[in-house]
This record gives structure tokens, sequence and C-alpha cells, in this order.
């Protein structure tokens, strides 16, 4: 229990940064890569540490659910959820759910999910060296 609570703590303030990174990206870089693109990836990466909060363990799959999340994000974006929602004028609001489809911000979720499958296999391996 003690090891859950360090790992909670870990994942939290990788959250903690990983936001602020991700509101810097958006309020300072307009380029042609990192905005668009390792934004994307970094924002399932965030999605997977809040949840580590939570659970930080015994949820191998996590990676996948994160990706099944995000692209169901990404086709509600098609459907101009925000719009449906009323958030048509809000500015955070468009910012946080997306207001336009993409498929190569799929493909940015599934490079930043294939990063978390890979994390979950080297953590699952110094897990059995532990024991």
């Amino acid at each position: 229990m003690k090891n859950d609570n360090k790992l909670r703590i870990g994942y939290a303030v990788s959250t903690l940064l990983l936001i602020i990174t991700e509101v810097l990206i958006a309020l300072f870089v307009h380029d042609n890569f990192v905005r668009p693109y390792l934004g994307d990836g970094l924002v399932v990466i965030a999605v997977y540490c809040a949840v580590r909060i939570i659970a930080p363990t015994k949820c191998r799959l996590l990676p996948l659910y994160v990706f099944i999340f995000a692209v169901g994000v990404e086709v509600l974006q098609y459907f101009n959820i925000v719009a449906l929602l009323g958030f048509e004028n809000n500015a955070f609001m468009k910012t946080l759910i997306g207001s336009s489809f993409d498929v190569k911000d799929i493909a940015c979720y599934a490079a930043g999910c294939a990063v978390l499958s890979v994390y979950e296999i080297i953590i699952a391996k110094f897990r059995l060296f532990e024991r």
C-alpha cells in the first residue's frame, strides 16, 4: 500500500507537469509539429497519468482504454459536440474538448498510447523482479 501512495504521488506530479506543458504549448507554440502532433500525443499520456492517480496498478490495458476514450472524443468532434453542448462561444471548452475532427489526431493518440504500452511492459518486468 505504501508503494501505491508513492506511485499516486508520482502520477499526480506527472499529470500536473503534463497539463502545464499542454497549456504552455496551446498558449505559446504556433508551429506545424509541436502543437498539432506532439500536443495530441502528450494529451493521452496526461489522461493516462490522471487515471493512474486513482488506479496506480492492476490495469495493464489502460493505454488501450485511454486510446478508445481519445478516439471517442475525436469522433464526437466530428459530430460537432461543442456546438451540441452549447459551448461554441466558450474558448476554454472549445480548447478542452476540441472542435475539429482530424484523422491525424487519432494517429497521434495511437503513438502516445504506444509509448504508454511500452512503459507498461517495462513496469511489468520490474514488478516481476521485485517479487
